[in-house]
């Protein structure tokens, strides 16, 4: 599978959760919490994959594209943390809801701008052997994802 189906692939998955959880009840507290465990690990295996192998090849191959991935690291430095938090948080806590809420807001505004705008770019600039090339290697390294989602490297950046 090519490395820009995989992320997308990744996305659909994620915003499926998504809507589960926009779906449960007020109350469904046991629902929300197996929700956002799964949401946790989608989130981190793909920050994961990312960041050591998708990003810095875009950087590599499509210099112009450098700015965006910046701002992802950004984006996905706020995001792990955000993850952290609601791994131990309480899903009765008040706060929960509001949490995850604003995690889903940074996510699809995050999935919207790779996918809008800079992944065209770097599917033309890598081409469909590299990208597939890059599918595998992203594919392999799922297996070496952290649990922890501030071991993903831009919870340190």
């Amino acid at each position: 599978m090519d490395a820009i189906v995989l992320l997308k692939n990744d996305h659909k998955t994620v915003e499926k959760l998504f809507k589960e959880f926009e779906k449960a009840g007020e109350r469904a507290y046991k629902k929300k919490r197996e929700l956002a465990d799964r949401i946790i690990e989608e989130l981190t295996t793909h920050a994961h994959i990312e960041e050591r192998i998708f990003y810095p090849a875009a950087r590599e191959s499509v210099p112009e594209t450098s700015g965006h991935v910046l701002e992802s690291v950004e984006e996905h430095h706020v995001m792990v943390w955000m993850l952290s938090e609601l791994k131990d948080l309480d899903p009765e806590d008040e706060r929960f809801d509001a949490k995850v809420n604003v995690l889903m807001e940074n996510v699809r505004h995050h999935v919207k701008e790779e996918e809008d705008e800079w992944f065209p770019q770097v599917r033309e600039a890598l081409g469909r052997k590299r990208l597939q090339e890059l599918g595998e290697e992203m594919e392999r390294a799922r297996a070496e994802a952290p649990g922890d989602p501030l071991a993903v490297g831009s919870a340190r950046a």
